[in-house]
């Protein structure tokens, strides 16, 4: 400002002070903030009376007045604005297709280094772009991989085995009847039995039943593959008229030689998603 008369002077520092402060959030995003929207006020006349007495080329200070609390109040609305919560990696249905979602790495803002960055810029009226600074949050599921999986379409009361891209092979099943719904939801197999007993499940509507052995008369048929549904499986029936029907009390039915096919290529940890379709 040396050489100036103080009106101009002032003028020019007010001007300079009021440019906003830049914040890069990332690659494509940035965010602008006019000091005037945090109450910021530079006492410039101050710093033009210090300028008339300074000796030449000397660095006069412009004292700034803000508030700290509205400096941390923004940092705050900041970090609402642009953190992201990690987003672990899992299968989501394509129409009736899994595929996998890959993971998503979160972030949270740094809100005090925000605004010590703030108030760094405003105290020496600098306003070179603030680069924002985030704590990276890990999710918990980082892989969605997965050979086959199956879906089953409740209302359709269908079975769909995928192998990736590929449908191997669709069958008719049934369902769980409207009382006792066929819950909807991601799960996988957690358990395989040949020639399984039959237990009663803690259910009314099993109320004074008692175990079945393996045989003939066994309501699961065969070949047993639980959920991590509680009660639920897949599974064989010798009812084999109630097949295309919700007719179960929340389990799968197949018919006895689907079951044993379906058994013998899927495992342990096969996803199966039940959706309402």
């Amino acid at each position: 400002m040396g050489g100036l008369m103080p009106a101009r002077a002032a003028t020019l520092v007010r001007s300079s002070f009021e440019r906003p402060l830049v914040f890069v959030v990332d690659r494509d995003t940035r965010a602008t903030l006019r000091p005037a929207a945090l109450g910021a006020l530079a006492q410039v006349d101050k710093a033009i009376r210090r300028a008339r007495v300074a000796r030449p080329g000397a660095t006069v200070p412009l004292d700034v007045n803000v508030s700290r609390q509205r400096i941390r109040d923004y940092a705050t609305k900041l970090g609402a604005r642009y953190d992201a919560a990690p987003r672990d990696a899992r299968l989501a249905l394509h129409g009736v297709r899994p595929v996998a979602i890959p993971a998503r790495v979160g972030r949270h803002l740094r809100e005090p280094a925000t605004g010590l960055a703030i108030r760094k810029a405003l105290a020496g009226n600098v306003r070179t772009p603030i680069r924002l600074s985030f704590v990276l949050t890990k999710p918990d599921v980082r892989f969605a991989e997965f050979k086959k999986a199956i879906v089953i379409m409740r209302s359709s009361n269908r079975l769909l085995l995928w192998n990736d891209v590929r449908l191997l092979r669709t069958f008719q099943v049934a369902t769980g009847r409207a009382e006792y719904p066929t819950p909807l939801g991601d799960y996988e197999i957690v358990t395989k039995q040949k020639d399984p007993w039959w237990y009663p499940p803690p259910s009314p509507w099993a109320t004074d039943s008692k175990p079945v052995p393996p045989g003939p008369g066994n309501p699961l048929g065969t070949r047993w593959m639980g959920l991590s549904a509680p009660y639920v499986g897949i599974h064989g029936t010798p009812d084999a008229a109630s097949i295309g029907y919700s007719a179960s009390h929340g389990c799968i039915r197949m018919r006895i030689p689907d079951a044993e096919w379906l058994f013998a290529h899927v495992d342990v940890g096969t996803p199966v998603l039940i959706v309402a379709r």
